[in-house]
């Protein structure tokens, strides 16, 4: 029962959350759509830091799109955004 109750409150969250985004001016629209990036942004770099420092590696899609496994540690180093 507690499990459905929280179901239609998220529903009902996520139906006012989009009618709101379908109000928005551009301008609003733009400044939520770049904290958004920069959010996403620090937690890709947080990650990235912590993968890091144990050692750890990440999967990655280079632009031939192929997969690659590479330490997250070059990915750091190769890309000055996440220094």
């Amino acid at each position: 029962m507690q499990v459905e109750v929280k179901e239609k409150e998220l529903i009902f969250s996520t139906k006012n959350y989009i009618k709101r985004l379908m109000s928005m001016s551009d301008k609003e629209y733009k400044d939520l759509s770049s904290k958004i990036d920069k959010g996403l942004q620090l937690a890709e770099k947080r990650m990235l830091q912590e993968k890091a420092l144990r050692g750890e590696y990440v999967v990655v899609c280079d632009k031939d799109n192929n997969i690659q496994r590479i330490p997250a540690q070059q990915v750091i180093a190769e890309n000055s955004v996440f220094q």
